[in-house]
C-alpha cells in the first residue's frame, strides 16, 4: 500500500469519525445531558479532536499542520488510554458510551487504533 493510499484512508476514516462523533454528542447534550454530563461532554471533545484531525492530517504534508496534527492525535491517545481505563475501572462514571469508553468498543477500537497509525505516518512522512 502507498504512502498516498494510507493517508487517504487515514483522513477519511477521521471524516467518519468526526461525523459520528459530532452527530452523536450533539444529540446526547441537546436531548439528555443531564443523564451522563462527563460522557456526553467528553465525546463533543473527542468530536472536535477528531474535526481537528481531519484537517491537520490532510494537510500533513505542511510542516505546520504535521505539528497540530501530531498533538491532535497524541491528546486523542490519551484520551482513549484514560477513558477507555476509567470507564472500565469506574463504569458508574459512564452511564453512557461514549466514543472512547472501552477503548472505543463502540466504534470496533477505530478510535484506539487510528491515532497510532496516524502518529506512525506522520512519522514516517517526517523522515521522507
Amino acid at each position: 500500500m502507498s504512502s498516498s493510499t494510507l493517508h487517504r484512508i487515514i483522513v477519511s476514516l477521521y471524516a467518519v469519525l468526526s461525523a459520528a462523533a459530532l452527530g452523536r454528542s450533539s444529540f446526547q447534550i441537546l436531548t439528555k445531558f443531564d443523564e451522563a454530563p462527563l460522557a456526553y461532554s467528553l465525546s463533543a471533545v473527542a468530536a472536535l479532536v477528531y474535526v481537528l484531525a481531519t484537517v491537520t492530517v490532510a494537510l500533513g504534508h505542511r510542516p505546520g499542520a504535521r505539528r497540530i496534527a501530531r498533538l491532535a492525535l497524541t491528546f486523542e491517545l490519551a484520551g482513549v488510554l484514560m477513558v477507555g481505563t476509567i470507564s472500565l475501572l469506574v463504569p458508574s462514571l459512564f452511564p453512557d458510551q461514549t466514543v472512547w469508553s472501552q477503548f472505543g468498543l463502540g466504534y470496533l477500537f477505530i478510535p484506539l487504533i487510528l491515532p497510532i497509525v496516524g502518529l506512525w505516518w506522520l512519522g514516517k512522512k517526517a523522515v521522507s
